[in-house]
């Protein structure tokens, strides 16, 4: 029976939860990702009505959401986290925008900031920023294998 000496031990662990940890990163924002593209594949028929630009808007976003999902789950680069994020904090900064002062010919909004669908959108947009920054931070810390 061989045993490891400690110091060996500990230098492997950090890469292992490295590695944990940003996989777990990956598949949260992913599914958040996904989250995000089905609560605006819910309100979509509202705006191709109320809003055609804005539809357009939300088709841009779940389409980017779905391809970021799917580069999160096959790769999960550090690019794919700063995009993810990027989405996450353009959504966040659009619905506050809506919220406060309207979009043009959409200000039917403005003060309802307890609509069901925007507060689990909000929700979901901040907890996929709040991994993706983490995965980025860790990732930075992260020494690279030659």
């Amino acid at each position: 029976m061989t045993t490891t000496p400690l110091n060996e031990r500990t230098a492997e662990a950090p890469t292992t939860v490295n590695r944990t940890a940003a996989m777990s990163r990956r598949i949260a924002a992913g599914l958040g990702l996904a989250t995000i593209g089905a609560i605006h594949i819910l309100d979509l028929p509202g705006k191709l009505a109320e809003t055609p630009y804005l539809a357009i808007m939300y088709i841009i976003l779940i389409i980017g959401a779905f391809v970021l999902t799917e580069r999160l789950f096959v790769s999960g680069s550090r690019i794919d986290f700063i995009a993810a994020a990027a989405l996450s904090a353009a959504v966040i900064v659009a619905f506050t925008i809506n919220r406060t002062v309207g979009m043009p010919a959409a200000t039917g909004d403005i003060g309802n900031w307890l609509e069901p669908l925007g507060l689990l959108s909000l929700v979901v947009e901040a907890f996929v920023l709040w991994q993706c920054i983490a995965a980025i931070v860790g990732l930075s810390r992260t020494p690279r294998q030659s």
